[in-house]
């Protein structure tokens, strides 16, 4: 709508929110990109994990072919995903170094994966309670799409010592979505919210 692209929308969006949570000056931010670069999926995880992260939040905005679809939507990891993946995890990077550099090198194979298992089902569960507070806030600016919590496979969710979400902050083609995204009080509410959230989080 309008010229606009969600690379650009996000990307403010995701400055004004990191500026607004860093106010505080309890909370540092590293953003994934600052400008117009491609970040692979699997490389902003990584980046997070390295920086010791203490929660990741993917921004997007969706596009669907029905204009009059709109609403914000926040996902988390189905369990059945995350399970693939901390074997593949496992597998590819020896057990070593997989959660917050605890070396499982030299556990059973079985052990290992129990391990890794439990620690990202309390992974899931944190990731869990911050989508939960993240929605209760943005109903407050936004609608939201079908339930509070949606759950799917994506790439960026499957960190196992990580929280993570990702938001779906409106639709791209949707007028009222995108004029309320791409104004700068628009994303001054929606990353207020998101900084709320986080406050809630960690002071739980």
């Amino acid at each position: 709508v309008n010229g606009s692209y969600e690379k650009n929308i996000v990307l403010e969006l995701a400055q004004a929110t990191a500026d607004l949570i860093e106010r505080s000056g309890r909370y540092r931010v590293a953003m994934t990109r600052n400008d117009d670069v491609y970040v692979g999926l699997r490389q902003r995880i990584a980046e997070a994990r390295a920086l010791g992260g203490d929660l990741f939040i993917s921004i997007h905005a969706d596009s669907i072919a029905a204009p009059d679809r709109r609403g914000a939507s926040i996902y988390t990891l189905s369990e059945t995903a995350s399970d693939d993946e901390a074997a593949r995890l496992a597998a590819v990077e020896n057990k070593a170094d997989i959660l917050a550099h605890a070396d499982l090198s030299n556990h059973h194979a079985m052990v290992a994966g129990i391990l890794l298992d439990l620690a990202q089902r309390d992974t899931l569960n944190r990731s869990i309670a911050f989508a939960d507070m993240l929605a209760e806030e943005v109903s407050h600016v936004s609608p939201l799409l079908r339930r509070h919590r949606r759950f799917a496979g994506f790439a960026v969710l499957k960190s196992p010592d990580l929280p993570s979400v990702l938001f779906e902050s409106g639709y791209i083609n949707n007028p009222e979505d995108v004029a309320r995204l791409a104004s700068p009080d628009g994303r001054r509410n929606f990353g207020g919210i998101v900084a709320n959230a986080v406050r809630a989080f960690f002071a739980r």
